[in-house]
C-alpha cells in the first residue's frame, strides 16, 4: 500500500463520519482506493454507493481543507459516480 492512501486513511479517519450513511470509494490516481462506510475507514476497493476519484494533489487539498469539494467537482478535478446525494453528504464530511 501506499504513502499517500496510507495518509489518505490517516487522515479521513480523523474526520467525523459519523453524518455519513452510505458506502464511499474514494479513488487517488496511480495510487489506490479508500473505503468509507459503517465500519470505519480503510484501503480497500469494494462495491460503493457513490465514487470519487482525483489525482493525489486534489485529495490532499480537499482533506486539509484548501479545496472545497464541489470546487473541485465543478472544475473537473474531481469525478463522482453514483448516488449524487451521498456525494453532497460527503462534501460535509470532508469540510
Amino acid at each position: 500500500m501506499s504513502d499517500v492512501i496510507n495518509g489518505a486513511v490517516a487522515a479521513l479517519s480523523e474526520k467525523d463520519t459519523s453524518e455519513f450513511d452510505g458506502r464511499a470509494k474514494f479513488v487517488i490516481e496511480n495510487e489506490g482506493s479508500i473505503m468509507l462506510d459503517s465500519a470505519g475507514v480503510r484501503a480497500a476497493d469494494e462495491e460503493a454507493d457513490v465514487t470519487l476519484t482525483s489525482d493525489a494533489e486534489t485529495f490532499r487539498a480537499i482533506l486539509e481543507g484548501d479545496l472545497d469539494p464541489t470546487s473541485a467537482f465543478m472544475t473537473g478535478k474531481l469525478s463522482v459516480d453514483g448516488d449524487m446525494g451521498m456525494a453532497m453528504q460527503l462534501g460535509a464530511v470532508l469540510n
